[in-house]
C-alpha cells in the first residue's frame, strides 16, 4: 500500500511538471533587406526558431530568463531536442529547466528552415559567413522575441565558434558562455583541408553543374559525406559496436543510405564554406562573461595535441577550459549533444556567472 502510494506521488508530480513546461512553439522571422558582409542583398532573410519555456520579465518588462543555443554546420536548432540533450537538460530541477528558463533554438542561416540555397536560388544564393550569421541572430533575439539579455549562450561545433564570436561582438549581451567543441582561433591545419576537400569534391562533380543541377550530384556529396562521418567519428565506441569487417561495412552502407537523401549539395557547399571570415583570437581579451570551453580529447576536428585551447583561454579574464578524457561514453565531435558528459560544467558556469552578475 505504501508502495502504491509512493508510485502515484511521484506520477502526479511527474505530471505537474509536464503541465508547468509550456510545449514547444515555432516562428519565422523575416528581415527586409539583409546586407551580407559579401555585399550581396537578400530581399527577404528567414529565420526560423524554436522556443521552449515561456520569458520571464522583470519590473521594467526585460526578459530576464533567455538562454541561446546555437547548432553546428548542416544541424538546426531542432537537434537539442534529442534525448541526450534535453533529457538532462530540460528537466525539473535540472540546469535549463523549462518551467523557469526560456530557450531559444534558431536555425543558423543556410540551415534548417531559414533562408538556404535550396529553397530556389541555388548558387545564387549569398555568401554568407559567420558574421552574418551572429549578426542575424543578434536581430532575431532584439527585433522579433524582444529579447536584450540573455542568461547563457552555448553552441555545439559552428555554434561553439558562433558563441565566441557572441561574447566579442556584444559583450555585456550575457551573463555566460559555453562554447563546445571548437577553438578560438581560424580554421587551418587539418581542420581546413578536410573541409576543402569536401567543398571540392562537390565543385568538381560534373553533375554539380556549377550549382545549377537538375538531380544532385551524388558522387559529389558521397566524398563530403565520407569525410563528414570521419570527422565526426569516435574511435572507441566504433571499435566496440562496429567489432568485425561486416558490421562496419553495413553501418556504412546504413548511414549513406538515411543520410544522403537529406542532403542538398549547395546547402552543404555553402555551410562549409562559411566558415571562411571566422577568426575571434584578435579579440579574446574583449570578453567579459564567465566563460568554460568544452572539448573531448577523441575530437578528429579539434584535436587536443595541438594545444590551443589551453594556450588561449588564459587571455580570456573569465574563462576556463575543460577537456573531456575519451572513452566508451564519448563520441569524438560529437560528444557536445551528449549533455550528461560535461552537464556539472555548465552547473558550475551558471553558478559562477549568477555570483559576478550579483556583485
Amino acid at each position: 500500500m505504501k508502495t502504491a502510494r509512493a508510485s502515484l506521488l511521484l506520477l502526479c508530480a511527474w505530471m505537474a511538471t509536464v503541465a508547468a513546461q509550456a510545449p514547444p512553439r515555432e516562428g519565422d522571422f523575416v528581415i527586409r533587406d539583409f546586407r551580407f558582409r559579401s555585399g550581396e542583398k537578400l530581399a527577404e532573410l528567414r529565420l526560423h526558431v524554436l522556443t521552449l519555456g515561456r520569458p520571464q520579465r522583470d519590473a521594467r518588462g526585460a526578459v530576464t530568463n533567455a538562454v541561446l543555443i546555437l547548432h553546428g554546420t548542416g544541424g538546426t536548432g531542432r537537434q537539442f531536442l534529442a534525448r541526450q540533450f534535453a533529457d538532462v537538460l530540460y528537466g525539473a530541477g535540472a540546469p535549463l529547466d523549462t518551467t523557469r528558463t526560456y530557450v531559444i533554438l534558431p536555425d543558423g542561416i543556410g540551415h534548417g528552415q531559414s533562408s538556404k540555397p535550396s529553397d530556389g536560388l541555388h548558387a545564387r544564393f549569398p555568401h554568407y559567413g559567420y558574421e552574418d550569421m551572429v549578426e542575424a541572430q543578434y536581430r532575431l533575439l532584439t527585433e522579433y522575441l524582444g529579447v536584450r539579455h540573455l542568461r547563457l549562450v552555448m553552441g555545439t561545433s559552428m555554434g561553439g565558434m558562433h558563441t565566441w564570436m557572441w561574447g566579442e561582438s556584444h559583450p555585456e549581451f550575457m551573463d555566460a558562455l559555453m562554447p563546445l567543441a571548437c577553438l578560438p582561433v581560424p580554421l587551418a591545419g587539418r581542420n581546413r583541408v578536410w573541409r576543402k576537400m569536401a567543398m571540392d569534391a562537390i565543385r568538381e562533380d560534373p553533375e554539380w553543374r556549377g550549382g545549377d543541377y537538375a538531380a544532385e550530384p551524388q558522387a559529389g556529396l558521397r566524398t563530403a559525406l565520407d569525410l563528414l562521418l570521419i570527422a565526426g567519428s569516435a574511435p572507441l565506441p566504433m571499435q566496440r559496436d562496429l567489432a568485425s569487417r561486416d558490421s562496419a561495412d553495413r553501418y556504412l552502407a546504413t548511414t549513406f543510405k538515411t543520410r544522403i537523401p537529406g542532403l542538398d549539395a549547395n546547402d552543404l557547399l555553402y555551410q562549409l564554406d562559411a566558415s571562411r571570415d571566422y577568426d575571434p583570437s584578435a579579440r579574446l581579451e574583449t570578453i567579459r562573461a564567465p566563460l568554460v570551453h568544452v572539448n573531448s580529447a577523441d575530437d578528429f576536428i579539434n584535436p587536443p595535441e595541438l594545444g590551443i585551447a589551453e594556450r588561449e583561454i588564459g587571455r580570456v579574464k573569465r574563462g576556463r577550459f575543460v577537456l573531456i578524457p575519451a572513452s566508451e561514453k564519448t563520441h569524438g565531435h560529437g560528444t557536445h549533444t551528449w549533455a550528461a558528459l560535461w552537464k556539472d560544467e555548465l552547473v558550475a558556469l551558471l553558478e559562477d556567472s549568477q555570483r559576478t552578475a550579483s556583485r
